[in-house]
């Protein structure tokens, strides 16, 4: 435990441990713990590590901590392995049994590796023979040995991931396959750096009271990690991991966005005819329902109670539940497949307007980053050349004042939260959306809300052939 120096009044404590997902739960002390570890980092480990060369960037962890005589400091941890070291002394261990660990990886190596000079070996037959027959042959061969490896891999992997124990604060204990069961654990869980520090924590007898998670080093490839940025834990490999090892402590519950009430007139019915119509979704609102029994209302579910006998999905297009602006609408099921037919064309004029928490260098341009999910934290997209899908966003600079820009964007695909990663992507405009929760620099306040607004939609009328053009200015 590294003592606090001063040392923090009872006062200064916690009472319940803060949820670690969610941003804006970083207490105090642990802010102080972080940032006096981001202070060794930079005069200490980050040159030794290289933590500032491309790629090496890393998420860090701290955990204040109360020992039995009263004493206060706080754990360090690092995700992943650091310098190809996964246990280095003076930081929280991993969370696996090493020697459990070791029995099956080592021989485990080898045999990939045998795999990998066997299929090379079969490769090079198949490049060297001009026999159909004979490539026939050696093409079954390597499906066969493919098939065996991933097979091999896949048990091996299992026995690995029974190796990780975490213990929470009644003292049970769990493996890592029984956390996420029926599912298969993603790869990676049981590496960050929180269940690392609630682990030592725990084989110390120390009590924990707060926890902060951050990125130092060099930008991650994805662009989504900014150094010396809090970060909530990310749900997709930690939510049933850390939900056991803090049960038995007083904890916050994690947040649930997108159930804050909403006036009841909302959304404002802004163009309607006997097909559609375009409404004003405000933010907080979601647009369809989410997977919560507690996440039911939204436009959709609005919508249905006003326009009962309404057919097919209501709602043609989304909007994220943080942004605000205008949402099309079809009474039934035929207008709706033909509006989506004109999405899916992209014959719908969107432009949404923004303040960016930042200054932007030039007037115009285009940005084509390809996106995917984060499958490990939902519902978070990143940046990915590989496995992305394409999207493409046009922007202006509207006007610039205090360090912020106000930008206009006129999205030419539909991908999710795709404006908001555009925006803050180093290689975009490098620029968040302020507000932004997901993306930002900072955590938003209870009251600041995200600065993006659906200004504008111009279509052809499926039924009618009249250009329909339905604007509303940002309340920003």
């Amino acid at each position: 435990m590294i003592p606090f120096d001063p040392v923090p009044s009872a006062g200064e404590w916690p009472s319940r441990f803060p949820t670690p997902f969610d941003r804006k739960a970083v207490h105090p002390l642990a802010r102080r713990a972080a940032l006096e570890l981001t202070e060794s980092l930079k005069a200490h480990q980050s040159p030794a590590w290289r933590i500032d060369q491309p790629g090496n960037g890393k998420m860090f962890g701290v955990l204040v901590v109360a020992a039995p005589d009263g004493s206060i400091g706080y754990l360090r941890a690092f995700s992943g392995m650091i310098d190809g070291e996964w246990d280095i002394n003076g930081w929280a261990p991993p969370t696996f049994n090493p020697v459990q660990r070791d029995i099956v990886w080592v021989p485990g190596e080898a045999e990939m590796f045998d795999f990998a000079a066997r299929r090379a070996a079969l490769v090079a037959v198949s490049s060297g023979s001009a026999h159909a027959s004979e490539m026939q042959r050696v093409e079954a061969n390597l499906h066969t040995l493919d098939q065996e490896r991933s097979e091999r891999s896949r048990a091996l992997m299992r026995q690995i991931q029974e190796s990780y124990r975490f213990v929470n604060a009644r003292g049970d204990e769990r493996d890592l396959r029984s956390l996420f069961a029926p599912a298969e654990p993603p790869a990676g869980a049981g590496d960050c750096a929180a269940p690392k520090l609630l682990g030592q924590a725990y084989r110390l007898g120390l009590r924990p009271l707060a926890l902060a998670e951050f990125w130092w080093g060099a930008p991650a490839p994805t662009g989504d990690r900014r150094a010396g940025v809090f970060y909530a834990a990310c749900r997709g490999k930690c939510l049933p991991i850390l939900t056991h090892m803090l049960d038995g402590l007083p904890t916050d519950p994690p947040p649930l966005f997108g159930a804050a009430a909403i006036d009841a007139n909302e959304p404002r019915v802004l163009y309607e005819d006997a097909q559609v119509m375009v409404v004003h979704k405000p933010s907080g609102l979601l647009t369809v329902p989410g997977r919560s029994a507690a996440l039911q209302d939204c436009v959709v579910s609005r919508l249905r109670v006003r326009y009962p006998n309404a057919t097919g999905p209501l709602a043609v297009h989304r909007l994220d539940m943080d942004t605000s602006g205008l949402v099309l609408a079809a009474k039934d099921l035929a207008t709706a497949s033909a509006l989506q037919r004109l999405f899916s064309r992209r014959q719908v004029d969107k432009r949404y307007v923004a303040i960016l928490d930042g200054v932007v260098h030039g007037e115009y341009g285009e940005i084509t980053l390809p996106l995917r999910l984060d499958v490990d934290d939902r519902p978070r997209n990143i940046h990915d050349p590989v496995h992305g899908t394409s999207a493409h966003t046009e922007w202006r600079v509207l006007a610039r004042d205090a360090g912020r820009t106000r930008v206009e964007f006129v999205p030419h695909t539909g991908r999710s939260h795709q404006l908001r990663v555009h925006a803050a992507h180093p290689q975009g405009l490098d620029a968040p959306i302020v507000g932004d929760r997901l993306y930002g620099r900072t955590a938003p306040e209870d009251d600041e809300r995200l600065l993006l607004h659906a200004e504008r939609l111009a279509f052809v009328h499926p039924v009618s052939g009249v250009n329909v053009v339905v604007e509303h200015p940002a309340p920003f």
